[in-house]
């Protein structure tokens, strides 16, 4: 007598293990990108709000130098100013004839504003300076670009490479993923 009591696992039951394993990996895979997507967004939101606190404590000193009425200032209390938002950890005016300008106006920022010099570009030793360690700013990883704006005591935030199509602080706030 031959005994049939084989034991083993019939090819349905390996097909719908196989099926379900490759679901699992799929959902895993997915939730894998969405939170390396949203930690992007997050590591660019933050470096953006920690270059625009230092950057609107000088627009600060800037305004106070123009005095209580920025229209009534005299040459030399523009001047004093605009120094304020120079030195070695403030980055470097944008000028017009700048290889930037282009990328610049693609992403929103105002001839205006470069003409005014008014927009100032990062470098990775700036951030250094400002106290942001280990965050690049350059071509490839893309520039942190800041526009003052004296009168308002504001500072725009931008990134030339952004996120999904947005480069300024204001619009990058607003995603949600």
């Amino acid at each position: 007598m031959v005994k049939n009591n084989q034991r083993g696992i019939t090819l349905i039951a390996l097909t719908i293990t196989i099926i379900v394993l490759l679901i699992l990996a799929g959902i895993t895979v997915y939730t894998g990108n969405d939170s390396v997507k949203k930690a992007n967004l997050e590591g660019l939101k933050t470096n953006m709000l920690l270059i625009q606190t230092k950057a609107r404590a000088y627009v600060e000193n800037a305004s106070f130098d123009l005095g209580v009425n920025p229209e009534n200032a005299t040459d030399e209390m523009r001047a004093k100013a605009q120094s304020e938002l120079n030195g070695e950890d403030k980055g470097t005016i944008v000028n017009a004839s700048d290889s930037l300008v282009s990328t610049l106006l693609e992403i929103g920022i105002r001839q205006e504003d470069i003409n005014n010099g008014n927009v100032y570009k990062l470098t990775t030793e700036n951030l250094e300076k400002m106290g942001i360690k280990d965050v690049e700013s350059d071509e490839k990883s893309g520039c942190y670009i800041i526009v003052y704006n004296i009168p308002d005591t504001t500072a725009e935030i931008y990134h030339t490479i952004g996120y999904d199509g947005k480069h300024s602080l204001t619009e990058i706030e607003k995603i949600e993923l």
